[in-house]
This record gives structure tokens, C-alpha cells and sequence, in this order.
């Protein structure tokens, strides 16, 4: 059986993800944790995005010797794992995805960029700017923000994931969304899953976006 890596979100650490580390472990996996670049304190390349991202994974996956690994990604984790499934399908094996914004446009990338205001997150969710100011030290917290926002807008004009490239995906990929995800679209992730040749939609029920919030039991089940 595969060993599973777990990927976390935009502006967010592995250590979200530690509780779920531990249930699959429960379960009998072997089970990887990382940081992308520019999170939890791992420097920044001379690049940010998505690519730069894939790029960590295959770092990562080449130091800790795993020939292929299933994937589960939060939110942009998931982007990420696609991607690099698409361009290193040999290290890949099952997918999931949970919270993925696949509907990249102008206009949904501004409306997420909105979101990223140091200033405002400081006004009104102080804890939250503690949060990450935490998370991502010695790193610029509103640094991450400001390259994250870059990375949106280019991917609002110029989503790497498209219809042409998603159906040559080979791999068991579950596209998962929570019913009260306010981030990622339905019906366009059920069109992403339609769109891989053996990819199938699965909607959680009373499920927000934050990983924190999702049912672990359930996230065991579909990574299997």
C-alpha cells in the first residue's frame, strides 16, 4: 500500500493536517506531512505558485525515497497535487482533494484577493493575523499574503488546471466538497470530476471549508 502525503492550504502549515497525520496512522498508513515554500517558516524561493509548490513535493518526495505516494490536498493542496500528477504521473497514486477552488477567473480571483488585506484582517479578525503571524514565523506573515494574491490574479488569468490537460489524468482521483464550502464552486468541481477519466464527486455533508471543521473519520474513509 502507498504511503499518503498530506498537503495543506493556501496561507496555511502542516500542522493543520497533524490530527488527520495521526487517524491514518491509526488506521495502518504510513502517512508524510511537509510545508510548502514560504509557509510555516520554510523560506521562499525565488518563485511563488503552484508550480513552485509541485516543485517542493518532488523535492520532498525524491529526499524521503517514495517511489509514489496517494495524495490528499486541502484546498490549494489539491491543486497542487493535480498538478503534479499531471507533470510527474510515475510518483502518483490515488488522489483526494478536499475544498478546491478549480473555477479560476478574473473575477473569482480578485473576490479571493479581496480577502487577503493585511490591514483588514488586522482591524477585524485580529486573531486570525495572530494565527498566521504564528504559523508562518520567522516569515512575514503579510508577505505570504501579498505573494498568495499574486498567485490568484495569475491564476485567475491563466488557471493551470483546464479541461485539456485534467483528461489525461489517469489516476483514482475523489473530488471532495463540503455543502458549506463558501470558497469552491459545486458544480464546477463536480465538472472537474467528470472531466478525469476516473474521477468521481463526493459532497460532504455539514462541511465548511477550514480543514478544522471537517469530519477526520470521513477523510480516512475516502482516502481508503
Amino acid at each position: 500500500m502507498n504511503p499518503v502525503l498530506l498537503l495543506h492550504g493556501a496561507l496555511g502549515a502542516s500542522t493543520q493536517l497533524e490530527p488527520l497525520k495521526h487517524k491514518l496512522e491509526r488506521s495502518g498508513r504510513t502517512v508524510y506531512v511537509m510545508n510548502f515554500s514560504g509557509h510555516a517558516g520554510e523560506p521562499f524561493r525565488e518563485s511563488f505558485g503552484i508550480e513552485i509548490f509541485a516543485d517542493d513535493i518532488l523535492s520532498f518526495v525524491i529526499k524521503h525515497n517514495l517511489k509514489q505516494a496517494d495524495v490528499f490536498g486541502c484546498s490549494m493542496g489539491g491543486y497542487v497535487a493535480l498538478w503534479f500528477a499531471l507533470n510527474h504521473p510515475q510518483r502518483i497514486g490515488k488522489i483526494v482533494t478536499l475544498g478546491t477552488k478549480f473555477d479560476w477567473s478574473v473575477e473569482s480571483a480578485e473576490k479571493e484577493v479581496r480577502k487577503l488585506n493585511a490591514d483588514k484582517i488586522l482591524e477585524k479578525v485580529p486573531a486570525f493575523a495572530r494565527i498566521l503571524e504564528h504559523r508562518h514565523a520567522p516569515n512575514d506573515w503579510k508577505e505570504l499574503l501579498k505573494k498568495t494574491g499574486i498567485m490568484m490574479i495569475g491564476l485567475g488569468n491563466k488557471p493551470l488546471l483546464t479541461q485539456e490537460n485534467l483528461k489525461t489524468l489517469q489516476n483514482h482521483i475523489v473530488v471532495c466538497l463540503g455543502d458549506q464550502d463558501d470558497m469552491a464552486d459545486r458544480s464546477f468541481s463536480e465538472q472537474v470530476a467528470n472531466w478525469l477519466p476516473n474521477g468521481v464527486f463526493r459532497l460532504l455533508e455539514n462541511t465548511p471549508h477550514p480543514i478544522e471543521k471537517v469530519d477526520l473519520h470521513t477523510v480516512v474513509q475516502l482516502i481508503g
